[in-house]
């Protein structure tokens, strides 16, 4: 059965568009004490830095709050050793997990595609799986939920943020602008509508792209995303397109190999917030960074950073005015509701399989929404507890 729902809490809205579905036994017998009983959820990020550092903070956070209501959740974390690129440490992982007899495993896979086997492994061991950073509809596995965001979409929503710093209507730069409300949220459908007719002839600027690891899905959705927009200002050139990894210290390195090859350069967008962090560390050091904290006219002769994420650390870096601004990706969303949909997922209970996390940008005037205390839905744990089954 298709439902669209829109949850409203503490101030944010979260939009899923889902076919609801459940794990285990579909009976309606008594939960009895069910809720209370231990339930470990094995979550396997990328790594244990950055963005996904936010993420397990939140996945604890949630469980602490479940706990609060009177259940048992435990969350076990564990990264590959080589990061997103290693196949191997995610199936190792997995396997262990499932041997552990975890309730559910969450997994942010580093290529969707590599980590199938062991997914399939998990399946037929009837535990639980739950894909967050993404939403994709994945073939020959079966992932009981998604939390994320639409990859492409969500970089899309940072190339119209560029379009509006250089010229174009908006909330940046010199061009239109637009009176938006402190609620109001700045996704694709805000600037898709913005920018609808709009002749973009005027806007001009070099610039280049800074991508994670090449050639995975992620990367080359993200890439593509911003890219289309892009090019709907015919005068706006994309030079170069350099991997990094989603390292930091790759992120500076490319970074600076693009202002030596590119000395006229007027932005970088980099796919996600560590390789702008790192970027920024070689424009500062260079003295080529556009520090502009209020989001005003683009300075001539320097370099304006943009980004997908939002962590605490880039807000900050927006605030500073080192970030024109972000695509957030809901990293504390992720954990927040990662462990409620897992939890329920455990308990038999129905969940939504995919819970969109809606990108939008980050901004001078807006950053205090995301960090450093998130609006996130208040999750009723009573309830989950309540409908538990053993």
């Amino acid at each position: 059965m298709k439902l669209r729902t829109t949850l409203v809490a503490a101030g944010m809205v979260l939009v899923t568009s889902t076919a609801l579905s459940g794990c285990g036994s579909s009976s309606s017998a008594d939960s009895g004490d069910a809720g209370s009983r231990p339930i470990t959820i094995g979550w396997v990020p990328g790594n244990t830095t950055g963005v996904f550092k936010t993420a397990t903070e939140y996945f604890e956070k949630s469980a602490d709050a479940a706990n609060d209501a009177g259940m048992n959740v435990k969350v076990v974390t564990q990264a590959p050793a080589g990061g997103e690129a290693d196949t191997a440490g995610y199936q190792q992982i997995i396997e262990n997990m499932i041997s552990q007899k975890v309730d559910a495993i969450v997994v942010s896979p580093g290529d969707a595609e590599s980590i199938k086997p062991a997914v399939r492994e998990a399946n037929d061991a009837n535990i639980p799986v739950v894909y967050v950073n993404l939403l994709d509809d994945q073939t020959g596995v079966d992932v009981s939920a998604f939390v994320g965001f639409d990859n492409e979409v969500a970089s899309e929503v940072s190339g119209y943020a560029v379009l509006d710093y250089f010229g174009g209507p908006g909330v940046l730069g010199t061009g239109e602008k637009v009176s938006v409300t402190p609620e109001q949220r700045l996704d694709v459908n805000f600037w898709r509508d913005l920018y609808k007719g709009v002749d973009l002839s005027s806007i001009s600027g070099e610039g280049a792209i800074i991508e994670g690891l090449k050639g995975t899905s992620f990367s080359n959705q993200r890439v593509e995303g911003f890219s289309k927009i892009i090019a709907l200002a015919p005068n706006v050139k994309i030079e170069s397109v350099l991997a990094a990894d989603w390292d930091r210290s790759k992120g500076a390195d490319a970074a600076a190999d693009l202002l030596t090859r590119y000395p006229d350069l007027d932005f970088i967008w980099a796919a996600s917030a560590e390789m702008a962090l790192g970027a920024v560390s070689s424009l500062e050091g260079a003295g080529v960074l556009d520090t502009n904290p209020d989001g005003s006219a683009p300075t001539t002769g320097k370099v304006s950073v943009f980004s997908n994420d939002s962590t605490a650390e880039s807000t900050d870096a927006i605030r500073q005015g080192k970030f024109i601004a972000e695509t957030t990706h809901g990293f504390a969303d992720w954990g927040w509701i990662g462990t409620q949909v897992a939890v329920k997922l455990a308990c038999s209970e129905q969940v939504e399989a995919k819970n969109d996390i809606d990108p939008r940008t980050v901004y001078y005037a807006n950053a205090d929404q995301f960090y450093p205390v998130p609006q996130l839905p208040l999750p009723d744990w009573a309830s989950i507890k309540a409908d538990c089954k053993s």
